[in-house]
């Protein structure tokens, strides 16, 4: 696979990345204590919630590899980017990397964004068109997933991106590497992803909640 990317600097206005529109969003304490099965369903939450690797969980899911599809790296200095105030957890100048991860045949189960210290990007991402998650367990980098934030909200870019209509659920995150931030990771998951983990609430008449 060959990955196509853009590399852009500070003299120029990155490309905009796909941030969502919140219907709602919620923080830490939210998403300590779960959220109820009507508003997002148990499947799901694991997913969402979890600490685990989205990029494991979805080559699990779908019983393929996942692959990446880098669109955009862009160097964007001490910009904060609207990103999600913990950027400023990540030191500058910083690299800003977007990408759809997919199946090996094609369907495009996530979008994510990562802003990285640039002067360090290269040591954890030597092989750019891997996942975050198999490049850094290449490297046996002991990481820590700190989820910091939770959406449900719309994007036309994503609607588009996907082919399929929202809203969508998305969070964010940092990576922690002994004991420091390594990168702010925001992630959206595409809807087509109930073909496995079911809908995405429940309904509070079915009995299952």
């Amino acid at each position: 696979m060959t990955a196509i990317f853009t590399l852009t600097n500070n003299s120029t206005k990155p490309a905009a990345w796909h941030r969502l529109t919140p219907i709602w969003q919620g923080g830490e304490e939210i998403i300590q204590k779960s959220l109820p099965h009507t508003q997002l369903a148990p499947t799901w939450q694991l997913l969402l919630l979890g600490d685990g690797s989205p990029t494991r969980h979805l080559e699990l899911l779908t019983g393929e590899p996942t692959e990446v599809d880098v669109i955009d790296m862009s160097l964007i200095g001490m910009d904060l980017d609207d990103a999600p105030d913990l950027i400023q957890a990540v030191p500058g100048p910083r690299l800003r990397r977007q990408v759809w991860l997919r199946t090996a045949s094609g369907q495009r189960l996530a979008y994510a964004t990562s802003w990285w210290e640039a002067s360090h990007v290269d040591e954890y991402l030597q092989n750019r068109s891997l996942p975050i998650w198999a490049s850094l367990a290449r490297l046996r980098t002991e990481l820590y997933r700190d989820v910091r934030g939770i959406y449900y909200g719309d994007s036309a870019a994503l609607e588009s991106g996907f082919d399929v209509e929202g809203p969508f659920w998305g969070r964010h995150y940092l990576f922690w590497h002994h004991g420091q931030p390594l990168t702010l990771i925001y992630e959206v998951f595409s809807p087509y992803l109930t073909k496995y983990l079911g809908p995405m609430q429940l309904n509070a008449t079915n009995g299952k909640v």
